[in-house]
């Protein structure tokens, strides 16, 4: 009869101040991802986004969506940032795991992602201006109950020079 040895890892210090990262977990409301927080942050602590070396959102992929755009300015420092899947389709995420995450941050292949980036003005006068970076689309609706004139122009050239319509979607 063979005996099963479990083996347990401690982590030495020089290990630690090397290889381990220092995490900010960001969950959605749901309550599989605050679950899921709640756990991650017990094994592996949890710091402030602005403290950490890696930015794990736990949610679907709208939640990721809407974490790059609330940490835009951090990201450029460049501050990765690694999903895990509690959603319902999670295309943008990486599976849920709990174990052996600092391999799976190790080992994950970065991908660099360009925003999209919108500057939108009320009327041809150019005085009043929306901006805003996107990571999927950029949505332009109607706010009154006419048609908006929409006039569209890509890194400095007109592509669409007049589009009568209820919105575009770009």
């Amino acid at each position: 009869m063979i005996a099963c040895t479990r083996i347990i890892i401690h982590y030495t210090p020089d290990f630690v101040k090397h290889y381990m990262k220092k995490i900010a977990f960001l969950a959605s409301e749901k309550p599989k991802a605050q679950n899921a927080l709640t756990g991650l942050q017990k094994r592996y602590g949890s710091y402030t986004p602005e403290n950490a070396d890696v930015i794990i959102p736990l949610g679907g992929d709208g939640f990721l969506l809407s974490v790059l755009r609330d940490y835009v300015d951090l990201l450029k420092t460049g501050v990765p940032v690694y999903g895990m899947n509690l959603g319902t389709v999670g295309f943008l995420m990486n599976p849920y795991q709990i174990d052996d995450l600092y391999l799976h941050l190790d080992i994950a292949q970065q991908e660099r992602i360009c925003p999209l980036h919108m500057r939108a003005y009320l009327d041809d006068n150019k005085q009043e201006v929306h901006e805003s970076l996107a990571f999927n689309e950029i949505s332009l609706l109607r706010q009154t109950h006419q048609a908006a004139h929409i006039r569209i122009h890509v890194d400095g050239e007109v592509r669409m020079q007049c589009l009568v319509a209820d919105g575009v979607l770009v």
